[in-house]
């Protein structure tokens, strides 16, 4: 019974003694000693959405996918990558909706074409109410 009574115990302080996150990445809060390269990395993180937060950017986000997202963005940078590159890289594993720089693609051209097509619209019904009050 005793033996029982401590594996119960030992079962239920499992929890409390595990850790509870990963360590975090090596340049996740560390910066890059070279400015230059630092500033790069910075202006690109800027323009990356946290997965997590969803409405921060992963320069400001301390969520720990955020941190991971930095750190590897600083090590590519530090590789010789070039930003552009690494954003390509992020958007075909992430999508489209990571990067808060939007896209130019063919599908999405309605969506631009849209504010246009409502702005016109809205301009010959204000000239038609006007030419009828005229009359």
């Amino acid at each position: 019974m005793r033996g029982l009574l401590v594996m119960l115990l030992l079962m239920l302080s499992a929890p409390a003694l595990a850790q509870s996150a990963l360590p975090p990445a090596p340049y996740a809060d560390r910066q890059i000693d070279d400015p230059a390269l630092e500033k790069k990395a910075r202006t690109l993180m800027e323009t990356i959405r946290c997965l997590t937060c969803q409405s921060q950017s992963i320069a400001d986000s301390n969520a720990s996918m955020a941190g991971d997202l930095r750190s590897q963005i600083r090590e590519r940078i530090m590789a010789g990558e070039q930003p552009e590159h690494i954003r390509a890289w992020l958007i075909e594993r992430y999508g489209d909706w990571v990067s808060y720089e939007p896209t130019a693609e063919p599908i999405l051209w309605p969506l631009w074409a849209a504010p246009l097509l409502f702005l016109g619209l809205g301009l010959l019904i204000v000239r038609g109410r006007i030419k009828r009050r005229r009359s």
